[in-house]
């Protein structure tokens, strides 16, 4: 489904990928995890192309990214992102937020989008928000707009930024909830996150980075309880103490 070969990345004269390889197979749920400043974030940018890489091929479904003929915009339509910062417009009612890619990007029309758009904000328990702007919701209830609106273009795949590192303490469940919904369904997801007890729930596979490299890449079960690596054990003594 998504397989990353050899891949760097620099910025200037400093490397932030080294050589990252690994196979995302359909339906895996993998969490990339790691201290920061590891390249988490840039590695799963580089996925849908929001950050180009110098080194090294991704292709997703077959298709590469970084190649010149590939369309951007339809491959992203495919691979559903949620970021750190929820990126809502905030002019707009969270149905609209949800309905507009639909409309420009798949052309669908708009009674469509919104048909569509209603019944996700619906699973992601948000029917009686459909009309609020991002200011009059919660910051959980931002996020859950975020992947309703990825949701809403039919993705194959589904990438993860650190999802709920902007939020309260308290309303971090609601949206690993939703998050937790989709991997039992079968969404092929990659998940940067520091949550480590979603990971020990929901992962397959566990990425572990490190200074721009894929230092551990192994079941879930085996990195919670037999890391390879030093630098893994440190982590996870670090993040499982806290």
């Amino acid at each position: 489904m998504i397989v990353l070969d050899d891949v760097h990345k620099f910025y200037g004269s400093q490397q932030i990928l080294r050589g990252c390889s690994a196979t995302i197979s359909l339906g895996e749920v993998v969490v990339v995890c790691g201290p920061s400043g590891s390249g988490k974030s840039t590695l799963i940018k580089c996925i849908n192309g929001l950050v180009p890489f110098e080194r090294g091929t991704i292709t997703v479904d077959g298709v590469s990214v970084s190649a010149p003929k590939t369309d951007l915009p339809a491959l992203r339509a495919r691979i559903g992102m949620v970021f750190q910062s929820f990126e809502l417009y905030p002019h707009m009612t969270a149905l609209q937020n949800v309905s507009l890619a639909q409309v420009h990007v798949l052309k669908r029309s708009q009674k469509d989008a919104d048909e569509r758009s209603e019944k996700i904000l619906t699973r992601v328990g948000l029917a009686g928000k459909l009309g609020n702007r991002p200011a009059q919701l919660s910051g959980g209830q931002q996020q859950r707009v975020s992947i309703a609106r990825a949701l809403a273009m039919n993705p194959q795949a589904m990438l993860f930024d650190e999802p709920t590192s902007a939020l309260d303490p308290e309303m971090i469940n609601e949206v690993l909830e939703v998050m937790q919904e989709l991997a039992l369904e079968g969404m092929t997801m990659i998940v940067v996150t520091h949550e480590m007890g979603f990971a020990q729930r929901v992962a397959n596979r566990v990425l572990f980075m490190d200074r721009g490299e894929i230092v551990e890449d192994t079941p879930k079960e085996q990195f919670f309880t037999a890391p390879s690596s030093e630098r893994a054990k440190q982590f996870l003594n670090q993040v499982l103490t806290h």
